[in-house]
């Protein structure tokens, strides 16, 4: 059976504007069927990086905590650390950061959690019938909340082709641990910046790590792949190896995004936003021109369904000049091959399907204007 997936264009008038139609979006995908009477609901989101804009607007976010409220539910805004050292590798930068990007509880309206804990690593290991994995390992307050609303922006990425519902669902709600698992195959390894101070060994809860001049040592039998050494490292030393190939970083992210789903049923949701379509991860400390003009906002309680129906409307659209697009210009044309020719980006949806996280059959579903003379 096709999945109905809803979508607003951008039009708006003074009879209704963009967040009203976001209000008739989610009663549409049925929020008042999702979240009940003093539903803990996470709304996961991308803080966004210092320096980065393309995420989605606090405003939208405020928008659809409001909602929930007005259901009753007890919303609170969502992230996890990340795996390399950056502004959100720790609970204190990370919230610091979404604080001054806007995400303050005086603009969007709930309280800011991580879901990972400190460190990133208050988890909780998930099991599922994978075809790589049979557990994944997903942030505690995702997996304790009862509902799970995620607001996605979609838009490039340079190792799944693109990054929307999935994704967020996938590297967005796992721990560090989970996001290793993801990546990588192999143990961290140590690099000359190492100054041999000792500050990994005490982090180690393996016996993994020898501190020895002139510098520092990894056992890959001991190495479990929490990833603490990576974050607690000041200099920088201890490097990723980034060593699995794209399509199975892909397939691994579908599973993941399968663990992070696991036991909510009829209790999730989601939003994506097709606009400021960049061509790589808001993870950067910098956002690069849109590929094709924004497109609208969906919504859809389906994330295969949801990230299929967003990546044919990019495609359809035509790309647009001076920006990363090298070809698919043409409406119809490939665009996320376009900026990234080598990436197979249909894997994350093939495989979501195969596992049973969602369906690639959709059925677009507009918003129609709020009255007869149009917006």
């Amino acid at each position: 059976m096709s999945t109905p997936v809803y979508f607003a264009d951008l039009r708006t008038g003074h009879r209704e504007n963009l967040f009203g139609k976001l209000t008739r979006l989610l009663d549409l995908a049925g929020i008042d069927r999702i979240v009940g009477n003093g539903d803990l609901t996470a709304i996961k989101i991308h803080f966004g990086e210092k320096g980065g804009h393309a995420f989605v607007r606090p405003p939208f976010i405020r928008r659809i905590v409001d909602r929930v409220k007005e259901l009753h539910g007890k919303p609170f805004l969502t992230d996890s650390s990340t795996l390399y050292p950056g502004q959100r590798k720790e609970a204190v930068s990370a919230l610091t950061c979404a604080i001054e990007n806007g995400f303050a509880y005086a603009v969007v309206g709930a309280p800011l959690i991580m879901s990972d804990g400190l460190r990133g690593h208050s988890a909780r290991r998930i099991a599922i019938a994978g075809e790589l994995l049979t557990a994944t390992d997903i942030g505690a307050e995702i997996i304790d909340a009862d509902v799970l609303l995620t607001v996605s922006h979609f838009k490039c990425h340079e190792i799944s082709g693109f990054g929307g519902a999935i994704k967020n669902l996938a590297m967005g709600c796992s721990s560090r641990e989970g996001k290793l698992e993801q990546h990588s195959v192999s143990a961290p390894t140590v690099n000359q910046r190492c100054t041999v101070c000792g500050a990994c060994l005490k982090a180690c809860a393996h016996g993994a790590i020898t501190v020895q001049a002139p510098q520092a040592s990894i056992d890959i039998d001991k190495c479990t792949g929490c990833g603490r050494c990576i974050t607690i490292c000041a200099d920088k030393a201890i490097d990723i190896n980034w060593d699995e190939a794209p399509p199975t970083i892909m397939k691994k992210m579908a599973e993941y995004a399968l663990g992070a789903t696991t036991g909510k049923a009829g209790k999730t949701l989601y939003v994506s936003f097709v606009t400021q379509v960049s061509p790589a991860c808001d993870c950067y400390g910098h956002s690069d021109a849109p590929i094709v003009a924004d497109q609208g906002i969906l919504v859809a309680t389906d994330p295969v369904a949801i990230d299929q129906a967003c990546a044919d409307l990019v495609n359809r659209a035509p790309g647009l000049a001076d920006s990363a697009l090298q070809s698919g210009h043409e409406a119809g044309g490939d665009k996320f091959r376009g900026v990234y020719p080598q990436i197979d980006w249909e894997t994350t949806l093939e495989h979501g399907e195969k596992i049973g996280l969602g369906s690639r059959d959709y059925t677009l579903v507009s918003l129609e204007p709020k009255s007869d003379k149009g917006w």
